[in-house]
């Protein structure tokens, strides 16, 4: 009788990995920091365009999402000092400390550029005044700041998932800063088509079109590429959000270029991508926990690796020393 084909539930009544304790919060600092970083793009654009609406939409958002971002970061350590306790290190090799690093240097010149934007209410005499008369060029050159910043936010965090052992996350290290950077810039555009009339949208509808080819490149490749570690990317919860996903940002992609007259459908195409942006993230989140949980997306890829590197060295294994067989 022959062996039935091994079932892997777990080591020695272990699991094989540990899988992330990592909660909904994370999924949605995930989506929140591309937020922040495609909505500073979409502002910088404005302001060196000269469109007012873009450059005000976009650094309001910037703010509110960087804010919500770095909220979700330290709901999930636990205790706000771990945040702070993350700044007393500088380390290169890790993703966490470097990304930490890049929203400190992120938040302050995004937070400078929102205000900047209040200046005109401001009264024209007294201190007040001086600071109307101030705020906008430090908005200006903290805008620009912001935006030189916003493409290391978008995708260190696609950088610091393909850096762990989860294997659908790992495996998929060349695709997740490219799927992560085109949602971060969906993400934006989608918000310079709802706040924009459409006489000023024309670098959100780039940005959308740049957006979504990387976004929609990457979900295939992810759900293609890696064979067995492709699985928890195309059922269950994660395949459900890819697929929602990809339809949406089609779906706003398609409407960005034929609303540019129409105000109605262009927001509508802004509110698919940013609803996108979300599925997408969430969608590679579980793939990536899912793929922890099962054994098998673990211990199959292994001996896959091993079949091969025995199969292109023929000597390897065979227990021969250094004087021979």
């Amino acid at each position: 009788m022959n062996v039935p084909p091994a079932e892997f539930t777990s080591y020695y009544g272990r699991p094989v990995l540990k899988a992330p304790v990592w909660k909904w919060d994370i999924a949605a600092y995930l989506f929140t920091g591309g937020l922040a970083a495609g909505s500073s793009l979409l502002a910088a654009g404005g302001q060196l365009t000269g469109r007012p609406a873009l450059r005000r939409a976009g650094r309001v958002t910037a703010l509110a999402a960087v804010s919500a971002s770095t909220y979700f970061l330290i709901h999930d350590l636990g205790r706000p000092s771990r945040f702070h306790h993350m700044l007393r290190v500088a380390k290169l090799t890790s993703p966490m400390s470097v990304g930490t690093w890049i929203l400190a240097a992120f938040g302050p010149a995004a937070g400078v550029a929102a205000v900047a934007e209040a200046a005109p209410l401001l009264p024209e005499r007294g201190l007040l005044g001086l600071g109307r008369r101030l705020l906008p060029p430090a908005g200006q050159a903290a805008g620009l700041a912001a935006a030189v910043t916003a493409p290391a936010l978008a995708t260190y965090t696609g950088v610091l998932l393909a850096d762990t052992a989860v294997p659908s996350w790992h495996e998929a290290y060349p695709e997740l800063p490219a799927i992560f950077a085109g949602s971060a810039l969906a993400s934006g555009a989608g918000v310079g088509l709802i706040a924009a009339p459409t006489t000023q949208a024309g670098p959100a509808r780039r940005m959308a079109v740049a957006g979504a080819a990387l976004e929609l490149w990457g979900s295939h490749r992810v759900e293609n590429r890696l064979g067995l570690l492709s699985e928890p990317y195309a059922v269950g919860t994660a395949g459900r959000l890819l697929r929602a996903g990809r339809s949406l940002t089609a779906a706003g992609l398609a409407g960005a270029l034929m609303g540019r007259r129409s105000r109605v459908l262009s927001a509508l195409s802004g509110g698919a991508l940013l609803a996108a942006s979300v599925c997408t993230r969430f969608g590679i989140f579980h793939g990536g926990v899912a793929s922890a949980r099962d054994p098998k997306y673990t211990v199959v890829p292994q001996r896959e690796r091993v079949r091969e590197r025995d199969s292109q060295d023929p000597h390897s294994g065979s227990g021969a020393g250094p004087g021979g067989g």
